[in-house]
């Protein structure tokens, strides 16, 4: 279990970023973080994964402030797919393998090929797996940074935009995959997302941040018109299609 009790943080003293943010990324729940830009979304994720400090408040990892998890078993529970990766000159077969690293004990075992095998697969990036991650497109990179979260096989899963780059086809991919991983290991997972209607089709937790604090967090009802307008400052109905709620802008 992750969560986050009262987390406070700014980047100027004078401006603050979070304020109060409390929440539980609940095992086998799909939970999208949403808001407009620059309201602190990503820097939530950071700081649910030990990247930054919060100015005060708490992050508990199975009940124990995170800062005193050894960095080895914060990885071997945590994943994380930031929105900004850099490419280097690793095949994506040795970047995905570098995944399996807080499992491994030394050499990568059969065991450990078959898992960067196993994902690859499921993400259409077998073709890929001996070209060099620097003559990616945006969009392969994104899946291949996806596929090296999956093989770590951690407990909760966090992604900063995760469809960021990819075309619609690989947009519902990326986000059937994930759901697959949540349903079929029964692990916790959360997006920063800006696709309403992606997130509504795939996740089934809703967090909605407004100036710096949880305006709403709960299932698809909380998704509605006038929350469209106060979060965003959009005129939108919320119909149903195919028994899930859709935002139509109007």
């Amino acid at each position: 279990m992750l969560e986050a009790r009262d987390l406070h943080f700014s980047y100027r003293p004078d401006r603050p970023l979070l304020q109060g943010i409390s929440i539980d990324i609940v095992p086998g729940s799909f939970l999208a973080i949403l808001g407009v830009n620059g309201c602190g979304k990503s820097t939530l994720l950071s700081c649910l994964s030990a990247m930054r400090k919060p100015d005060s408040g708490d992050v508990l990892l199975d009940g124990a402030p995170i800062a005193t998890v050894k960095r080895i078993e914060r990885a071997r529970k945590i994943a994380l797919v930031a929105q900004h990766s850099h490419a280097n000159r690793l095949t994506v077969y040795d970047a995905v393998l570098l995944g399996r690293h807080p499992r491994m004990s030394g050499a990568p075992s059969i065991e450990d090929y078959d898992v960067v095998d196993d994902v690859l697969a499921r993400l259409e990036l077998s073709d890929y797996a001996l070209r060099y991650t620097d003559e990616l497109s945006g969009g392969e990179y994104q899946k291949m940074a996806l596929a090296r979260a999956f093989v770590q096989q951690a407990e909760t899963l966090l992604l900063d935009e995760p469809t960021n780059n990819l075309d619609p086809a690989n947009q519902q991919e990326v986000m059937q995959a994930t759901r697959d991983e949540v349903d079929g290991r029964g692990i916790a997972a959360a997006a920063v997302m800006h696709d309403i209607n992606l997130s509504l089709r795939y996740c089934d937790r809703f967090l909605f941040l407004k100036d710096g604090k949880v305006d709403a967090l709960g299932g698809r009802e909380v998704v509605t018109p006038e929350r469209m307008k106060s979060v965003y400052g959009m005129d939108c109905d919320v119909i149903d299609y195919g028994g899930r709620p859709v935002v139509i802008p109007r």
